[in-house]
């Protein structure tokens, strides 16, 4: 893709109402733009990062058996009084009544659909294990929307679901999913904590929630520093509720993921049941796997920034390389830019050339914001000798490599790992 004709917004100063770090970014950066408190346009950059997210959680889900499902994010009401979660969830629900005088609700989420959904289609136990996921987005009318994709009033969630017909095959179920995660996140480049936590008004009895330790997360989390244990803060009542007495640490986090076992909660109140071997009715037992797919942007950011901007993991990036041609007006730079950006594009990756008319200072500053992985440089003071300049986005590595230009392709593939 070419820069000039691309829709790339960048912002030199950070905007007023950006409060957190990541937020101040995906507006710098052109990632995002608000609409309105708690809602928030992708723009193509942020739109790329989102859908390799997404890519990511897709095979990891498959690995683990699940099947992709949408449900719909219009949902009846009276599910929900099933359940009596509307009361729970209360004033958060975007409920109304449509033309007909239903009483309707924007999904916050969809326990209700899911087991609504299985309980019509799953009698018997030979039907069971079954794994089912989603990738939707859910409504939310939070109290104080903040934070940016942070905590947001429309959003979107990778929700999985497990129906089984004993509690062995949940435990099977439930340590897929959770190692499952652990891939995820370490595929996204995140430094995680898991935490045992308060199930909430998810139900069920054992829950893990996935945590970023970021200085702007608004959870907090409780850390033993001696034996890597962690509580959610609101599940001890002081900082001396752990079992080797050592002091913890408190962090702030945003939670990125959380995994619930459920039980029957729900099949027994929308009535999910299937007959045993025995041909006995029992309800089905669940297991509920979230995770904040569009959160995950900002948490992203949040562990990978430096004074210059983003710093994309490899496998987020929006480009895996961008190219900067300093004097789009000199011919022979331009022409070997171009061909560069043709052999990325040959290899199988996705390449950004900023062919803008700009100075070299303004192009440096917006890659760096922009955050992309690998930086080719092609100058005149290069070109003298035939040579063009890699470097490495990351903060961690200032490697800087001047190599022939007709190796150029061999280097970028190894530090972009493109086979």
């Amino acid at each position: 893709m070419f820069w000039s004709g691309s829709f790339i917004p960048t912002l030199k100063e950070d905007p007023q109402e950006a409060e957190s770090t990541s937020h101040k970014l995906l507006l710098r950066a052109g990632l995002v733009r608000m609409l309105m408190s708690g809602v928030y346009s992708y723009l193509p950059l942020g739109l790329k990062v989102l859908g390799n997210i997404q890519e990511i959680i897709r095979q990891e889900m498959h690995a683990c058996g699940a099947n992709e499902l949408l449900l719909p994010a219009l949902q009846p009401l009276e599910l929900w009084q099933k359940t009596n979660r509307d009361k729970d969830l209360g004033q958060v629900m975007f409920s109304f009544k449509d033309r007909r005088g239903r009483s309707i609700c924007l999904g916050p989420t969809h326990e209700e659909a899911i087991t609504d959904l299985v309980r019509s289609h799953v009698s018997s136990y030979r039907q069971l294990p079954l794994v089912l996921y989603q990738i939707q987005t859910k409504f939310r009318d939070e109290i104080r929307p903040r934070f940016g994709l942070i905590r947001a009033c429309e959003f979107i969630m990778k929700d999985a679901y497990s129906f089984d017909q004993d509690e062995a095959g949940l435990n099977k179920n439930y340590e897929a999913m959770f190692s499952a995660y652990k891939n995820i996140f370490l595929r996204l480049g995140l430094k995680i904590m898991i935490t045992e936590a308060d199930s909430g008004v998810m139900g069920g009895k054992v829950s893990h929630e996935f945590m970023v330790p970021s200085q702007d997360g608004e959870d907090v989390v409780l850390s033993c520093p001696k034996c890597a244990g962690a509580r959610t803060f609101n599940e001890v009542d002081s900082q001396d509720c752990p079992k080797c007495k050592t002091k913890m640490e408190k962090l702030n986090c945003i939670e990125v993921g959380h995994i619930f076992k459920l039980g029957t909660k729900y099949s027994q109140a929308i009535q999910a049941n299937f007959s045993d071997a025995k041909g006995q009715l029992k309800p089905i037992i669940m297991g509920c796997y979230g995770i904040g797919v569009s959160r995950l942007v900002s948490a992203i950011i949040e562990q990978n920034n430096d004074s210059g901007g983003i710093i994309w993991p490899l496998e987020v990036a929006p480009f895996s390389v961008i190219i900067l041609p300093l004097d789009v007006a000199d011919a022979s730079i331009i022409n070997l830019a171009k061909d560069i950006y043709r052999q990325i594009i040959d290899a199988g990756k996705e390449v950004l050339l900023d062919d803008r008319d700009e100075r070299a200072g303004i192009k440096f500053k917006d890659a760096d914001l922009l955050g992309i992985p690998v930086q080719v440089i092609i100058g005149r003071s290069y070109l003298k000798d035939n040579t063009v300049e890699i470097k490495l986005r990351s903060s961690s590595s200032k490697e800087k490599i001047i190599c022939p230009k007709d190796q150029v392709l061999a280097e970028i593939k190894r530090l972009a790992n493109i086979n």
